[in-house]
């Protein structure tokens, strides 16, 4: 039986204005290896710093519940026999994508324990079951930069919650369709996923521009996060932000990116303004920075629900860090950064003998 390795990249949702629709894909990794030779069961191991408080009991384990849920409704009762070591380098709760990435593992290790070869598409779907917000999963699945929507769907029943192979020819619709029902009929408890929940673009994103990632050392549950968010908006507040996001899809895909375009199209109305008093030091960094006084600068915004502060630049990058670090230290907030690759290429799923 072959070893599987599992790479699912972090991503950074909204981007400014594109609340619960843009998303970026970065050079920093989630990593699962499958063992499946010579297991006797299911084990579970993390390695590396971003691991604690993590599950190691396969039904509460985000990304071997996910799997267990995939293929239970796929007609595989259990997860076969297997040696997982998990090494996650998404910093956890810090708004890069870590639970996204956890359910985008989990679909691609049902996919490749079970010899389901579900499509791109359908993997979406389970994905989209989990984790509500297509930003994230979307962008971690196929790679780069990517706009998306979903259905409202009916999640209820055998459904993990998400908070507390890619060269294998895939299934035809018909096929996978017809081992989803047979498992229905054989329990009728299954909620199964709709087909074509989600649906996605993936845009254009100039070469020259990195991602500038500032991580404040605490974490920001996204339930918190939304939570903040009002009911209802003024129309001109959706306005500001839809004049900005058809603008942004484009501009970060010239080749040549214009800074104070870019700037200018990645502000937002409709969520950065009523997180600002959970990150310390926002205020004041999305009201003083810009490209003229801060050379090599593109734009600025809260990662996700954050707290991690992401700055697309072209150059000076440590430079860039180091005076957002600074403003975050004068409100006693403490950081990391790391200067991140926009990565073309989503999740993938290798088999190894």
């Amino acid at each position: 039986m072959p070893t599987y390795v599992i790479n699912v990249p972090a991503t950074s949702a909204n981007i400014g204005p594109g609340f619960d629709v843009m998303g970026l894909s970065l050079s920093l990794y989630l990593t699962v290896t499958a063992d499946t030779s010579a297991a006797a069961s299911v084990t579970i191991a993390y390695e590396g710093a971003n691991s604690e408080g993590l599950s190691c009991d396969p039904k509460t384990n985000l990304i071997t519940s996910t799997a267990l849920y995939v293929l239970q409704c796929n007609g595989i009762q259990g997860l076969p026999a297997c040696a997982l070591r998990i090494n996650n380098r998404i910093p956890l709760g810090r708004g890069l994508g870590s639970s996204g990435a956890a359910v985008v593992a989990g679909v691609l290790l049902a996919d490749a324990v079970g010899a389901l070869h579900l499509s791109r598409q359908r993997m979406l779907d389970y994905c989209l079951m989990i984790e509500h917000h297509p930003d994230n999963v979307a962008a971690a699945l196929v790679g780069g930069f990517v706009a998306s929507y979903l259905i409202d769907v009916d999640r209820s029943g055998n459904i993990p919650a998400s908070e507390a192979p890619a060269n294998i020819a895939g299934s035809t619709p018909d096929e996978q369709r017809e081992r989803e029902l047979r498992a229905l009929a054989a329990d009728a408890s299954l909620t199964l996923p709709p087909e074509n929940i989600g649906h996605f673009v993936q845009l254009e994103c100039s070469s020259a521009i990195r991602a500038v990632a500032v991580i404040p050392q605490f974490e920001l549950a996204t339930s918190k996060a939304r939570a903040a968010l009002p009911a209802t908006y003024e129309t001109r507040d959706v306005v500001f932000n839809l004049q900005r996001l058809a603008v942004l899809t484009t501009a970060l895909g010239r080749e040549h990116p214009d800074p104070w375009l870019i700037f200018r199209a990645m502000e937002d109305r409709v969520h950065q303004p009523y997180r600002m008093h959970l990150v310390p030091g926002l205020p004041e960094i999305l009201a003083s920075f810009n490209p003229d006084n801060t050379p090599g600068l593109l734009g600025i915004c809260l990662s996700g629900a954050g707290p991690t502060i992401l700055a697309l630049a072209v150059s000076d990058y440590d430079a860039i860090a180091a005076k957002l670090r600074a403003v975050l230290a004068r409100h006693d907030v403490d950081s990391k950064y790391q200067v991140l690759d926009i990565v073309s290429e989503g999740a993938t799923c290798e088999a190894q003998p």
